[in-house]
């Protein structure tokens, strides 16, 4: 739950958090803008950028939104047997359509998010509930997403940057990102040079047109005329992750609430806008919202979950769970507290 050997070797200096800040605006964004606009020279971003990515504490990368493909998103909850939760959690791990998955005790909590009914229905239906090691599973569909990605760090990071300097990166005001639904109707399946290029993506989402172009066998600017395309069709968005530690945020827990439905909605947004909610959704089940939170040490969950989180409108059962040990998170492997 607190790793304070990781959080101090890769805590993040103010002017490597306003760097941050200015990727969390525009994932892409130059070296040389973010230095003209917070004062630094192209090379001096690139090399506190570079040392991050290096330390695991940050990482940019492309990520396919499988609601905008007309995929179900889900959260699955196992109780396993003692002394194999480690290798349950590694082995769901090493599935890419499995995108996060923590322990919390003798549980594994993932998220599954498969690119066809057969894949997901193999998971579910079959491997899980075959494997000996597990005693139970809980399996609830995504019904909306109120925050997810870096939504959450635009709330955790407001105040970084003047608002002039945010204006001069390119922001709005307003978080990249919005409440969704989680499926949202077919779109034009994915061809071969897609399918290459957002891999190329999900590895280094700052990777050049010149290297996509490469590994989608296509020219640079057909490449981005196509990477265009899939973020309008929001298909694909760019994530900044962060090692939550890196911002000093050394705790993280599970939150299964059971909400009045006619409130749902509104408690949802209300979660969304709190700096310390990495994620929360609507879900199917007993529990009908979920969150992922991160706080800086056990006593400040103790009164986020008491003081803010109890205080939600229509709020009927919370149980909170904190995470012993994040393996995966968007993708990403974590070890040690870092982005591997």
């Amino acid at each position: 739950m607190e790793d304070v050997e990781s959080a101090d070797s890769i805590v993040l200096d103010p002017e490597d958090v306003r760097i941050l800040r200015a990727l969390q605006i525009d994932p892409r964004v130059g070296f040389a803008a973010v230095g003209s606009v917070l004062g630094l020279s192209e090379l001096t971003v690139a090399r506190r950028y570079r040392r991050m990515c290096k330390t695991g504490a940050i990482r940019v990368v492309g990520v396919v939104d499988p609601g905008a493909l007309g995929q179900s998103q889900w959260l699955v909850r196992l109780r396993c047997r003692p002394g194999s939760v480690t290798a349950i959690a590694e082995a769901l791990a090493q599935r890419s359509d499995v995108s996060w998955v923590a322990l919390s005790g003798s549980e594994v909590l993932c998220a599954v998010r498969s690119r066809t009914q057969e894949q997901r229905d193999d998971l579910l239906g079959r491997r899980l509930p075959r494997a000996a090691a597990v005693l139970d599973i809980q399996a609830s569909v995504q019904l909306r997403q109120f925050v997810a990605g870096r939504g959450h760090y635009w709330a955790a990071l407001a105040g970084v940057l003047t608002p002039a300097e945010e204006s001069a990166l390119g922001s709005t005001g307003q978080s990249p990102f919005t409440e969704r639904p989680v499926a949202r109707g077919q779109a034009a399946p994915l061809t071969d040079a897609d399918n290459a290029l957002i891999a190329a993506l999900a590895v280094d989402g700052r990777a050049s047109l010149v290297d996509l172009a490469a590994a989608a066998g296509l020219t640079p600017g057909r490449v981005s005329r196509r990477m265009q395309s899939l973020l309008a069709a929001g298909i694909l968005y760019f994530d900044v992750e962060v090692a939550p530690a890196a911002l000093g945020y050394r705790t993280r827990a599970n939150l299964s609430m059971r909400v009045h439905p006619a409130l749902l909605k509104t408690a949802g947004r209300a979660l969304a806008g709190m700096p310390e909610v990495a994620f929360a959704a609507a879900v199917s089940g007993p529990h009908n919202l979920h969150a992922v939170v991160h706080c800086r040490d056990l006593d400040g969950l103790f009164e986020f979950t008491t003081d803010r989180v109890g205080a939600l409108p229509g709020l009927e059962t919370l149980e909170v769970s904190p995470v012993s040990r994040q393996v995966k998170q968007v993708g990403t492997r974590i070890d040690g507290g870092r982005l591997t």
